[in-house]
């Protein structure tokens, strides 16, 4: 494995783990002031919301991406590409927009929300101007580690200083926002350092019909397949009070699979670039080198988060509201691993090969389930926690998903999903929860009488998650894991 490809690893592992921390310094906050409700409420527009970016995007980053890989030796094509990725960007997000304002204009429950919703479609401008997928095929990662965390610490500080009262509830969804905005203006002062943004030929549009059609659709129902679960609560639960509890349920989850989608930005363009040039053999070893990854990230967050649901999740929202919001989040653990795996299926093998049809079909079907589930399990099967209900599903399907993807593309995924490497770290995940689990209980136990309840949890995580992280490391020395051989070599071996 090449030294540039560790250190681009490393580099966005910081930037993720940093820009976790400070999304986590602010959500317990968040989630005291603003109450169940209205964070249920906010999370239901931004789910709202997320339609109609994906629709705008219809999948053009991605392609994007790939394209823009494969000529960034070439400033004259790269400029081309560009240029021509830019114009459809622009022009699907229009459509977009307008689409979602008459939708926000003739359905009553959108225009309750209408304030909200308007916020929040902010991120529109990001979607066209930021130009995140240029800095991603050019692999910038140090600058977007920098950036993205300076932004997103700014955005921290002014969330503590200005957010007070539950009323603050669009002044916090524009602080939000102005992450995506702050983006898109850093990226338009750097981007012409980097190319000249100007037409030296004709545009070549109609290269990109076939695949953006099959895009469509997928974005479609990647849309519809993320956010049913928040958008069907929301329906059922006329409070949002379900959707806020979801919602806590899901934090811990979503850092880890956005970690894992964030180091799609080290690996999509060098899997395009290999596999453009017929560099087969080091194609499959790039893929094999981030699915371990993969499992080393994933499966000890999964069982810590099994372990300790309970004190996660209140310590996060405090004891007031958000029920069953720990059961939520046991359910919805594995999701961190089947998803991430989708994720790295798509980007590193059906993307690069042309092949994103398979995960259209997969998608339809996911989509088709997760409905039917949601629905079934949070009306019916558990109608007295349909947050609960939801979640079983959502995981369910999601592995549905990944057994679909898996069958498409056994010839390239066996290899690196199943091997030793994997097994090693499984086994090593389910020694981290034994101990997590049976230790866990017994350090809140003794200290809770001595420093309170709230101190004596988040003694619990912090000693927990430190001796985890020691024995966990030593594990993987002990057991010569291939992910800590590799990443501290100076050769290009393995």
């Amino acid at each position: 494995m090449k030294a540039n490809i560790r250190y681009s690893v490393v580099v966005n592992l910081i930037r993720t783990i940093t820009m976790t921390v400070l999304s986590l310094v602010t959500f317990p906050l968040v989630c005291r002031i603003l109450g169940d409700s209205a964070l249920g409420t906010y999370t239901w527009a931004a789910s709202f919301i997320y339609y109609f970016i994906i629709l705008s995007k219809i999948s053009i980053p991605n392609i994007a991406v790939r394209e823009c890989a494969k000529v960034k030796d070439d400033p004259v094509k790269l400029s081309m590409k560009v240029q021509e990725f830019f114009i459809l960007q622009a022009i699907m997000s229009v459509l977009s927009f307008g689409l979602m304002v008459a939708l926000v204009f003739l359905v009553p429950s959108f225009k309750n929300n209408s304030s909200l919703i308007f916020i929040l479609s902010l991120n529109f401008l990001s979607s066209v101007f930021a130009f995140e997928w240029l800095f991603t095929a050019l692999e910038k990662h140090t600058y977007l580690a920098i950036r993205s965390i300076i932004i997103l610490a700014l955005s921290d500080i002014l969330i503590f200083a200005l957010i007070k009262r539950a009323d603050d509830l669009w002044l916090y969804a524009f602080l939000v926002t102005l992450v995506a905005i702050l983006t898109m203006v850093s990226n338009l002062i750097y981007m012409p350092s980097l190319l000249k943004f100007k037409k030296e030929g004709k545009y070549n549009f109609k290269q990109y019909i076939p695949m953006l059609r099959v895009m469509f659709v997928i974005s479609m129902l990647v849309a519809i397949y993320s956010k049913t679960d928040s958008f069907i609560l929301g329906f059922i639960d006329e409070s949002k009070a379900s959707v806020g509890t979801y919602s806590v349920g899901m934090k811990g989850v979503d850092i880890v699979i956005g970690l894992i989608i964030a180091l799609s930005a080290v690996f999509m363009p060098r899997a395009s670039y290999l596999y453009a040039n017929d560099e087969l053999k080091e194609y499959k070893k790039l893929n094999i080198f981030s699915s371990n990854l993969c499992f080393v990230i994933v499966v000890p967050a999964i069982a810590l988060m099994i372990a300790m649901a309970s004190p996660i999740t209140k310590l996060i929202s405090g004891v007031v509201g958000y029920y069953d919001a720990d059961l939520v989040l046991i359910a919805l653990a594995a999701l961190m691993l089947t998803y991430s795996l989708c994720n790295i299926i798509y980007t590193q093998i059906l993307i690069p090969q042309k092949r994103e049809k398979i995960y259209l079909i997969a998608m339809a079907i996911g989509c088709a389930l997760n409905i039917g589930l949601s629905l079934l399990f949070g009306m019916i099967i558990f109608k007295d926690s349909p947050a609960f209900g939801v979640a079983i599903a959502t995981t369910i399907t999601d592995a549905v998903v990944l057994v679909t993807l898996l069958g498409f593309t056994w010839s390239d995924s066996k290899s690196m999903l199943f091997n030793f490497d994997n097994l090693k770290i499984l086994i090593l995940g389910g020694a981290l929860w034994a101990f997590a689990f049976f230790v866990g209980p017994l350090i809140q136990k003794a200290l809770d009488p001595k420093i309170g309840t709230e101190m004596a949890m988040l003694s619990e995580i912090g000693i927990i998650f430190i001796s985890s992280a020691i024995i966990y490391l030593i594990g993987l020395i002990l057991l010569k894991e291939k992910i800590v051989r590799t990443m501290f070599r100076s050769d290009d071996r393995e």
